[in-house]
């Protein structure tokens, strides 16, 4: 049993059709172990010897809504928290089909080749049925998934704003700690206000398409002026010159937003990651950023205000948790639906209803 744990341990995610090729009795005992509970000391030694394992375990203990699991994860957390790290965050958007995947892929690859450490944080699209990850980037990105250096967890987005999972932000704490130098946030993509992802990072990255129609896009001003950097991406072939005229309307429109605070010019590079060009150079001009931001001192003051919103948005959360969570709740919001619906009440009023009554019942 102790070589077969040690096979677990060393095991981040067993794919089905690898588990047709091991005896049932092993499997059985496989998942037997996956499900006993580790203690937080051992978890924790695990994340900080960099065993990615133990940290997936951890990550999955973040998103349980198990309440009994609340306070472990939060000792790990609290105990990863408090070591020091060198890492940048950098957060990449962009609607569906601009290719951010196989971007995050050949990043991540240059990255593990310059000796770097890359975790990424993939967001995947919920399904409103199961309520699990639909799309499962450890299947698109297959090549970096299997790199020694770089760490892969989709985590369904669930209900939270931007389609940026709940616990992304421990989770990002946890890579750090594992020692990994480059976090990659990667989200959904669909315009549902996905600035939340600038509230988490360092470096916030927007990939656009050439001949798309920024009309088209669905990430207009909003997202436009906290961008860091442009990359107009699958500027190959045919596409090449429509990409290099978005490169000039796109630098063009970055002169109409106002200053950055931490004194950076917003920049507009063209790639492909099909090509692999231009990776290199997107890298770079993040270096410059994270030079620049460390020696004028906002990359330590912009940490510490995340720091600052990440506790008054989980106030806010618990907050919700918290109300959901009483058994008063369902009752009352379930007769006031039906009042809703039959038109009796306002929606509006009804919530108004509904929180007084609850509020009503904590004095």
């Amino acid at each position: 049993m102790g070589k077969l744990y040690t096979f677990v341990q060393n095991l981040s995610i067993l794919p089905l059709e690898s588990e047709k090729s091991i005896p049932e009795n092993t499997v059985s005992k496989i998942k037997q172990l996956r499900r006993q509970e580790i203690p937080v000391e051992k978890m924790i030694d695990g994340i900080l010897e960099g065993n990615k394992t133990m940290l997936s375990k951890a990550i999955t203990l973040l998103e349980s809504s198990n309440p009994d699991h609340f306070a472990k994860a939060n000792a790990v957390v609290e105990k990863c928290l408090a070591q020091p790290n060198q890492s940048i965050r950098i957060g990449i958007t962009g609607v569906p089909g601009v290719g951010k995947s196989s971007f995050i892929e050949v990043l991540g690859k240059t990255l593990t080749g310059l000796g770097k450490k890359v975790a990424v944080l993939a967001v995947d699209p919920t399904s409103s049925l199961s309520k699990g990850s639909i799309l499962g980037d450890k299947t698109r990105m297959q090549t970096l998934a299997k790199d020694a250096d770089a760490f892969i967890r989709p985590s369904p987005s669930g209900e939270s704003l931007g389609g940026v999972a709940r616990k992304t932000r421990e989770s990002i704490i946890l890579c750090e700690a594992a020692g990994f130098d480059v976090i990659l946030v990667e989200t959904v993509g669909v315009g549902q206000s996905e600035t939340v992802v600038h509230s988490m990072v360092d470096f916030f990255l927007l990939l656009k398409l050439s001949g798309a129609g920024d009309e088209l896009q669905g990430i207009k001003r909003g997202i436009m002026e906290m961008a860091d950097a442009i990359a107009i991406n699958k500027a190959d072939g045919h596409n090449l010159q429509k990409a290099k005229l978005a490169e000039t309307e796109f630098t063009r429109a970055l002169h109409l937003y106002p200053p950055k605070e931490n004194g950076w010019i917003p920049k507009v590079l063209r790639c492909s990651a099909m090509e692999n060009t231009g990776i290199v150079e997107i890298w770079d001009m993040i270096q410059e950023f994270a030079g620049q931001s460390t020696q004028n001192g906002h990359f330590g003051k912009n940490r510490k205000t995340q720091n600052k919103n990440w506790f008054l948005q989980t106030v806010d959360e618990e907050m919700k948790q918290f109300f959901h969570r009483k058994k008063s709740f369902k009752s009352q919001r379930d007769s006031l639906l039906k009042d809703i619906e039959s038109n009796k009440i306002s929606p509006f009023y009804a919530a108004k209803t509904l929180l007084a009554s609850l509020t009503q019942e904590l004095k």
